[in-house]
């Protein structure tokens, strides 16, 4: 295991996004990722979700939903917190926290579409670490496809009452709260039927499975949930029955941009390892980054990173102008992750056969990532997106 974060080469072109505000929050970032994450990575792995207490830890630090009004129990501050504490989570080389989805996915759904009421109850609490969340919207055999989603609330009196599964859910295990997706309504109205509604894990009938036993991400907590007639009052309905394909939408470009980022500075991090790597390593007497393949196959990595880099500085800067495309959008999360997967793969046969080996970080890195491009909608789905603006 790495003794801290590992800090990223200096990109060829100078990034601009960031003042010294940000410059001392990412410095709080890092010392949490090297104080109370990177020394447990091997338990969380083994246990195959962090300590609950972390939770507690990052909220008391401020690392949970920051982009919340402070009335709300954030810092009203922009997304530029959220990219830097999805950085130094890669750059820790970390996949075991969940705090990106419960901070920028779940959080904005409730600020965007609860009531006054809800924020004041949940995004306070989340904002603590009081309270994990999640946001159930996968289900076994349906994929990307959230037309085809099964989960039914149906209304009883006051009271909505669910029944279905879920599967691959990020934060599953120890949420204490997940915003799930379901088709409400008698009729079968594809997406017309799909609404979001809160369902706190102590409500009767609601289960979670063992966590998942993944390829890689081995310290995400990830589960399947299931719900068995579970009540639930009327106002924990998100929004407006009916709507929640539309939320899903408006939110779902953000995600994207989420994993385009923690792609592009794990490939990053994994970059950096590799040319310490090469350096530190000897064959035929002298170090490998001495050999023109090395040096050449580093010089085409450092390149594509970097253009990847440009093209992800600027989509924030559309992002935080509210001017973020959806096929813009797609685009980074599919050609990021398409550069990450080759530049782990590149960076670990350069370590030769020690790259295939879990003590070296990019053993890691290699495994971790292959998820990338299957989550948030698969690249496949990402080129159909950016198809349609053709």
């Amino acid at each position: 295991m790495q003794s801290g974060a590992i800090r990223p080469l200096t990109n060829m072109l100078p990034r601009n996004l960031f003042s010294e505000e940000h410059d001392a929050f990412r410095e709080t970032v890092r010392k949490f990722y090297e104080k109370e994450v990177i020394p447990n990575i091997e338990k969380y792995e083994k246990q195959q979700h962090v300590d609950r207490d972390l939770w507690n830890k990052a909220g008391d630090l401020g690392l949970l939903c920051a982009t919340m009004p402070e009335e709300y129990g954030g810092y009203g501050v922009n997304r530029l917190y959220s990219m830097i504490l999805i950085e130094e989570q890669a750059y820790a080389m970390d996949s075991s926290t969940g705090f990106s989805l419960h901070s920028d996915i779940v959080a904005n759904y409730i600020h965007n579409f609860g009531n006054h009421e809800q924020k004041q109850k949940w995004l306070t609490q989340m904002a603590s670490g009081e309270t994990v969340t999640a946001i159930a919207m996968t289900e076994p055999g349906t994929g990307s496809d959230l037309q085809a989603v099964r989960t039914t609330a149906v209304l009883d009196g006051d009271e909505y009452i669910i029944n279905g599964s879920k599967i691959f859910i990020t934060n599953g295990y120890l949420c204490d709260m997940v915003i799930v997706v379901c088709k409400t309504g008698q009729e079968d109205k594809g997406s017309a039927n799909l609404s979001l509604i809160i369902v706190e894990a102590d409500r009767v009938g609601f289960s979670k499975g063992k966590p998942l036993n993944k390829i890689g991400m081995k310290g995400q907590d990830t589960c399947e949930l299931f719900f068995n007639d579970v009540r639930v009052p009327k106002a924990n309905l998100l929004g407006m029955e009916g709507m929640g394909f539309m939320m899903l939408m408006k939110e779902l470009a953000w995600e994207r941009m989420l994993v385009a980022i923690i792609c592009q500075a794990g490939a990053e991090a994994a970059f950096a390892h590799t040319v310490q790597y090469t350096k530190d390593r000897k064959a035929f007497g002298k170090s490998i980054s001495s050999f023109q393949n090395t040096r050449f196959k580093l010089a085409e990595l450092r390149t594509e990173i970097d253009f990847c880099r440009s093209y992800l500085d600027r989509c924030m800067e559309l992002q935080l102008d509210e001017n973020l495309g959806i096929d813009a959008a797609a685009a980074a999360k599919y050609k990021i992750s398409d550069m990450f997967s080759k530049v782990v793969d590149e960076c670990l046969q350069l370590h030769g056969g020690y790259g295939y080996m879990m003590e070296y970080p990019i053993a890691r890195a290699y495994i971790d990532n292959r998820a990338n491009r299957i989550y948030a909608g698969t690249n496949e789905i990402m080129k159909e997106l950016i198809s349609r603006s053709l």
